[in-house]
């Protein structure tokens, strides 16, 4: 497994993690009618934006099995809502579930931490539902 960071050309991959990913894990937690409304189409150009805003703040890392096809992504920066306490926020973690459970999220998470710190964050927050099973990573 490879971890590096995110590309524009990763727009394709990252919506495909995003949506498989929200309809296996939040398949309880969310409304069925909105996971349905998920689709690849729909997210690869959001994606694209994300990944091409030379201004944003944000980093995303995306992990590659041994056939180069990205498996999961982490993206975070500085925090968005005027926190006092955190100045970075890990705004997104997805991984296809076959490789959950497996360590992955924890790399993707310290590549994104390392970076944080880099840019001279001391701390980080994460959003996430309550009922996310994953949530504990």
């Amino acid at each position: 497994m490879l971890i590096r960071e995110a590309r524009a050309v990763d727009a394709a991959g990252l919506a495909k993690v995003t949506v498989d990913s929200w309809k296996t894990t939040y398949a309880s937690i969310v409304p069925a009618e909105f996971l349905a409304s998920l689709s690849y189409k729909k997210n690869t150009p959001v994606w694209r934006t994300r990944l091409s805003d030379s201004a944003s703040t944000w980093s995303y890392y995306v992990a590659e099995d041994d056939k180069a096809k990205i498996i999961g992504f982490v993206g975070g920066g500085t925090e968005r809502n005027g926190n006092s306490v955190y100045t970075a926020e890990l705004g997104f973690i997805y991984l296809l579930q076959t490789y959950q459970r497996k360590g992955i999220g924890r790399q993707l998470t310290a590549t994104l931490a390392n970076r944080l710190i880099q840019q001279g964050h001391h701390s980080m927050m994460v959003w996430t539902f309550a009922a996310n099973p994953n949530r504990l990573f």
